[in-house]
């Protein structure tokens, strides 16, 4: 059971790291994403703490997946 949820973590890890910079490089190149004189809107801001949050719960899953699989 333990490996089964350590797979799990690392495929949502690598969901995330694989899907959410391709994202961002969607987002950043948007025409929603900078004001005319080129400083970041609340589109890209929201976007990018969105982005960052699922970037560090991939790390998370990441290192809770190892634990699990090094105390199995």
């Amino acid at each position: 059971m333990i490996l089964t949820l350590a797979i799990l973590l690392f495929v949502n890890a690598a969901w995330n790291f694989i899907v959410w910079p391709q994202f961002f490089k969607r987002v950043n190149r948007d025409e929603r994403a900078r004001d005319a004189s080129g400083k970041p809107t609340p589109f890209l801001i929201v976007h990018a703490v969105l982005i960052g949050i699922s970037l560090l719960i991939a790390v998370v899953s990441v290192v809770v997946g190892i634990v699990a699989l090094a105390g199995a």
